[in-house]
């Protein structure tokens, strides 16, 4: 095991190199540039059209917008704004929340870009049904000659749409909160039994395809954010006078870097930092990475500008408000100064501390609305990937894999899992940010026509 995991740590390692983060956020930089920050002038158009303004229900498509981006945010708003916040605060300090924030504004218009060719550049799977994704605009937008591209992004997608790390972290949250503390002996037998009834009610509603799993993140994705809004707020409430320290000190720790335990990069602990925060904002909210265009990519719609539009809010929902709240509530308690405990155990422990009694409990309810509704969504990335390799006939079995990986993610060790995954993310993203990058152009024209029609209409 020990030889496995340091392969697996060796590959994550030089898969989220120098070269990627340049590919990410130098691509998100050029998005910004090319767009003269067209996205974030119009998000207030954004909401209108979540709101349904704009519907029709002629439009193609399989789901609304709304449901489109709870799909979505129920895969990214999951354990990467829990258990992920808390291992950049464990390795990076406070100082590793701004780059993540970087990487969630950067994030905003590089979804705008991936999900507005998701819809521009629409292609059809074996059964003629309309599909949306990096696999179809790579080539739809470039050609057929670049299918290599997508299939090596699909292959990657495979695996990167395992839940292994949301059953994993799940997995030691009922550990730690539930069982251990009521005197319940834990153990591979305790893992082994949490990771089989995740399986039976994870197959309950993906075998029902995405019209089943997007109604049922329609219903649980806001709950759950809101549920877990409110209580932070009351943890920050009660520790409202650490709550200036801490958000000054995200500011200069991320140029100080004092805090930061992890390994040296770009010749210093600096670049250390940037690359965690990046790297963990970008295991948050997918920006680049190519899984929300699939969800998005099914939306019923006409108008691909508008869908881009709505993706945008992705990474604003996930990364600066919902990340942001983790971390605040970790720094406020001190948890992160006067424990040894880390990824989502961290964050428990905040909530225990400050609501003593039932804090940890609450939550657990949350940790297991999050990873429930990112066990729906990463099935249906994943049958997309392989039914696009192998045609929609054999994607069923993909779910079939996916099932049976989670017993996998209930018993394998925390650093296997988030290796593995952002391993396969950065391998994902390649493909993803190459041809963004090169059909950018043509979403700055579409966007032109859009806007120009829409002032118009006004």
């Amino acid at each position: 095991m020990e030889t496995i995991e340091t392969i697996i740590s060796e590959f994550a390692r030089l898969a989220w190199g120098p070269w990627l983060v340049l590919l990410l956020i130098g691509g998100g930089f050029y998005f910004l540039i090319l767009s003269k920050f067209l996205p974030y002038r119009y998000f207030l158009h954004a909401i209108d059209v979540l709101r349904g303004k704009y519907d029709d229900p002629n439009d193609p498509g399989q789901i609304n917008h709304f449901e489109a981006l709870t799909t979505a945010l129920s895969a990214t708003v999951g354990m990467g704004n829990i258990a992920g916040v808390a291992v950049a605060i464990t390795i990076g300090g406070p100082g590793a929340i701004f780059w993540m924030w970087v990487s969630g504004f950067i994030g905003m218009c590089t979804k705008f870009f991936t999900c507005t060719l998701s819809i521009l550049y629409r292609g059809k799977d074996s059964d003629g049904q309309i599909q949306g994704g990096p696999m179809y605009f790579i080539v739809e937008g470039l050609g057929q000659k670049w299918k290599p591209l997508a299939i090596f992004f699909s292959i990657a997608g495979l695996i990167g749409a395992l839940p292994v790390f949301n059953v994993n972290q799940l997995t030691q949250a009922i550990r730690d909160i539930l069982l251990t503390p009521n005197g319940i002996q834990t153990g591979i037998s305790t893992n082994l039994v949490t990771g089989i009834v995740l399986c039976i009610l994870t197959s309950i509603v993906i075998l029902g395809g995405l019209k089943r799993i997007s109604k049922t993140a329609a219903r649980l994705v806001p709950s759950m954010v809101v549920l877990y809004f409110i209580s932070v707020m009351i943890i920050l409430i009660l520790n409202f006078e650490a709550l200036p320290y801490y958000i000054k000190l995200i500011f200069t720790d991320a140029f100080a870097a004092d805090n930061y335990k992890g390994d040296p990069l770009f010749g210093g602990v600096l670049g250390g930092l940037i690359m965690l925060g990046i790297r963990r904002g970008s295991f948050s909210n997918e920006a680049g990475i190519g899984t929300a265009p699939m969800a998005h990519g099914a939306a019923k719609t006409s108008e691909a500008v508008r869908e881009g539009l709505v993706a945008m809010l992705g990474p604003f929902i996930d990364t600066i408000i919902v990340c942001t709240l983790t971390a605040l509530t970790i720094l406020v308690t001190n948890v992160w100064q006067s424990t040894d405990a880390n990824g989502v155990s961290l964050t428990a422990t905040a909530f225990s501390e400050s609501m003593p009694g039932f804090g940890s409990y609450l939550l657990l309810i949350c940790i297991f609305i999050f990873s429930i509704s990112s066990l729906l969504s990463y099935s249906y990335y994943g049958t997309k990937c392989m039914g696009f390799i192998f045609g929609n006939d054999k994607a069923k079995y993909y779910n079939y894999f996916y099932v049976a990986s989670i017993v996998l993610g209930a018993t394998a060790s925390i650093d296997i899992i988030l290796n593995l995954i952002d391993g396969f993310f950065a391998l994902m993203a390649i493909p993803t940010m190459l041809a963004t990058i090169m059909l950018a152009p043509k979403v700055i024209e579409e966007s032109k026509k859009y806007f120009s029609n829409l002032n118009k209409s006004d």
